[in-house]
């Protein structure tokens, strides 16, 4: 049996108020107590641990010592704990409600077009999807599954190949029928405005100069043209007629499809990364997970055929 040797509640909420403010009378307000009352559960606190956690200063202001500095961090770090578990304890049980998590590019241009079909399929799941760049903390945030970009290595959890990736650059279909500026080779890019994406934190993603070097061209400018902060705003760039943008084929397909953007050239050069659906082990299999990652196989899959035939009718 454990016993847990742990001061009490009330004192940890007084203290680690009392060190993110370091005066009692606004650790009291954010409690709804009095000053005097932080003041005795941080002095029942220190008398419980037998250790000063505040030096109190010459006018009447208090200081964390090096003990309550490291004391509060910790304590602050668990109390965000134990909100967020009690948050999720309070959050009904529904057990068809899916939190899906991604990046917002992907959202945008993939996922959420698509979710009519996940609506016909499957009728009773409610999904709710959440934009983020970081990589999910399943003990700690709100999703239930995720969608991510990398290399697949997420330990503890189950990694499933959703697509691979290539590069390419498209454009507006009236560009290629341009008789001062055609695009025939990809040396003709020098003649066109280039549109580029900015992957911050993404080392090796695929960009401009790293493509015309894979498809032999060495006296292109690349360092000139518009630059968007996500896939979705070049493309639309691109399907507005202001120059040819380097896509990647986890994201154009439905842009191919309505024929808003065309392949000039046939070569693609791979990605370093790939998409994954991502979930702990421990939920992969409950009914509505499972469901979404048949689902979401389906539709990359069919995908996939879509971009295989773009590909042979260009």
């Amino acid at each position: 049996m454990i016993r847990r040797h742990l001061p009490p509640l009330t004192s940890l909420r007084a203290f680690e108020a009392a060190a993110r403010h370091l005066n009692y009378e606004r650790a009291g307000d954010e409690l709804a107590v009095t000053a005097s009352a932080v003041g005795q559960q941080v002095k029942a606190l220190e008398g419980w641990l037998q250790r000063p956690l505040f030096t109190r200063l010459p006018s009447k202001g208090i200081a964390l010592t090096a003990l309550g500095q490291r004391y509060a961090a910790a304590i602050s770090q668990v109390l965000d704990q134990l909100d967020d578990a009690t948050a999720r304890a309070l959050r009904p049980d529904a057990a068809n409600v899916l939190t899906v998590s991604t990046m917002p590019s992907f959202a945008l241009s993939w996922l959420i077009p698509r979710l009519g079909s996940l609506k016909q399929r499957h009728p009773e799941l409610e999904v709710r999807i959440s934009v983020s760049l970081h990589l999910t903390d399943f003990a700690r945030e709100d999703v239930d599954i995720a969608i991510r970009y990398g290399q697949g290595a997420y330990a503890g959890l189950r990694s499933e190949l959703l697509m691979a990736e290539s590069f390419f650059p498209v454009c507006n279909a009236a560009l290629l029928d341009d008789p001062a500026r055609p695009l025939r080779e990809p040396s003709d890019l020098g003649h066109h405005t280039l549109l580029h994406e900015i992957a911050e934190g993404i080392p090796e993603y695929v960009s401009w100069p790293q493509w015309l070097a894979f498809a032999g061209v060495h006296d292109v400018d690349a360092t000139h043209g518009p630059r968007f902060s996500h896939t979705f705003l070049a493309l639309q760039a691109a399907a507005s007629g202001q120059g040819i943008a380097l896509a990647t084929s986890a994201l154009i397909g439905d842009y191919l499809e309505a024929g808003r953007l065309v392949r000039p050239f046939p070569q693609q050069l791979p990605g370093a990364y790939q998409y994954y659906v991502v979930c702990p082990e421990t939920v992969a299999d409950r009914p509505a997970i499972a469901a979404f990652r048949r689902w979401i196989h389906d539709e990359a899959a069919k995908h996939a055929a879509l971009l295989r035939s773009s590909d042979s009718q260009r």
